[in-house]
């Protein structure tokens, strides 16, 4: 008997099954299975977790022939089947590679693609929502937590398409799209017509479509609410300091995000130092990076260690007034360095606010060394080269600065070999 059992499951004949899988977030696969219900086989493979390994073998067998017909295949199906409109079906099926290596892993992509996929899908409705966002620039790993549930056609969201297409017909590039809507999902829901009426509040506050298209996709809050109050206060400042929001546009990127109320209290605190509109604007159109890149935080990082150095507040605001120079980013980044040198080498606070305040033109001017390059230098301990600091502070500096001139090499071999004469003199005393 279990001979002939044997020869049962050996030798059973074999028959094509499709399942349909209730998951509307998966796509079913054709498999082999047996006429022992016991021995059958149910394989689900999901697009998502298929997409995790993009790297995978079959990734790199699949031809580019192959690729370039199952796109024109999930066209034709999006747009003859689904009746998508020629522009949607044509940005998904070319803009979602991990979906469509995930249809050509259910068939055999060696033999006519075209045919085996239409097959597929004409018996397998796809998830509809994972190529579409997946063509809006959304990662594989992040379509789960956005995959609506219980949907799967993107017919029954009217809602959410006619505002991506209000997003498209304005101008922004649809691979901007899937940003805005991982960090402002709530302007996907509004009603038809009210996205293109937020859009042109913006263009009414005197802003050009271009930059309105550049801010919304890297602030897509923007458009949460009505017009941002803070951002309009730094629209207003930019505008009387000779700028304007264009000026920001220019420096626009999809990678680019804002904090409109610090980039206003930068500019207030700037105002309180003492700087006139001319210089601020100066200042900016030289330094852009410095409003720009962090939205003005720079600003306060440097403030508030020269607070924490035992400046007064008012000493801080002279030293900016006096050097207005200091609040570019690259000698913001060189004073900042040397505070750190000075801190490494184990000076005390109150003297290195002292240099500080003495010598800060010096310090914003000039990129500093390593203190263990410095001490190799002048071949001396930490110890020695805090000494020296601390005698003559600027001239020393200066040795550590990558940009002395060839008349500071010779001195600074004197300067060793005083030091050595002068410690020599010591050690004989003792």
């Amino acid at each position: 008997m279990i001979s002939q059992l044997n020869h049962l499951v050996l030798f059973s004949p074999v028959f094509e099954r499709t399942t349909f899988v209730q998951n509307p977030s998966s796509v079913s696969l054709k498999f082999q299975c047996f006429c022992s219900s016991r021995l059958t086989h149910h394989s689900k493979v999901s697009v998502i977790e298929s997409a995790q390994s993009p790297n995978s073998p079959f990734a790199n067998r699949v031809s580019r022939n192959a690729r370039t017909e199952a796109q024109a295949t999930l066209f034709d199906y999006l747009h003859c089947t689904r009746s998508f409109s020629f522009t949607d079906a044509e940005h998904i099926s070319k803009n979602s590679p991990i979906f469509l290596q995930n249809l050509l892993s259910n068939i055999d992509s060696e033999k006519d693609v075209a045919r085996s996929l239409t097959r597929f899908l004409r018996y397998n409705p796809i998830n509809e929502f994972e190529p579409f966002f997946e063509s809006l620039g959304l990662s594989p790993s992040e379509l789960l937590s956005f995959l609506p549930r219980h949907l799967m056609y993107l017919s029954d969201d009217c809602v959410l398409t006619d505002n991506v297409h209000a997003l498209c017909n304005y101008g922004i590039p649809r691979s901007n799209i899937g940003k805005m809507y991982k960090e402002a999902k709530e302007i996907f829901g509004y009603d038809y017509g009210v996205l293109a009426l937020k859009l042109q509040a913006y263009e009414n506050l005197g802003i050009s479509k271009a930059t309105v298209i550049k801010l919304v996709s890297c602030c897509p809050l923007l458009l949460v609410g009505g017009v941002n109050s803070d951002f309009v206060r730094v629209h207003e400042k930019l505008k009387r300091l000779g700028l304007g929001m264009d000026w920001i546009g220019g420096y626009a990127s999809g990678n680019s995000t804002y904090n409109w109320d610090r980039m206003f209290d930068t500019m207030d605190f700037l105002d309180k130092v003492g700087y006139t509109e001319e210089q601020m604007c100066v200042l900016f159109e030289l330094n852009p990076a410095l409003l720009l890149e962090g939205s003005g935080k720079n600003v306060y990082v440097l403030f508030g260690r020269l607070l924490k150095l035992g400046l007064e507040m008012n000493e801080v605001y002279s030293l900016f007034m006096q050097n207005p120079q200091v609040l570019s980013v690259k000698c913001m980044k060189n004073l900042l360095l040397a505070v750190d040198f000075l801190f490494e080498i184990g000076m005390g606070t109150e003297e290195m606010a002292d240099i500080v305040a003495n010598d800060v033109e010096f310090l914003s001017s000039s990129s500093f060394k390593r203190p263990k390059t410095v001490c190799k230098d002048l071949k001396v301990k930490r110890d020695g080269l805090l000494q020296m600091i601390k005698e003559d502070p600027h001239k020393v500096l200066t040795l550590a600065s990558k940009s002395k001139e060839v008349e500071e090499t010779n001195y600074k071999r004197g300067l060793i070999a005083s030091y050595k004469l002068a410690w020599t003199a010591t050690w004989c005393q003792t």
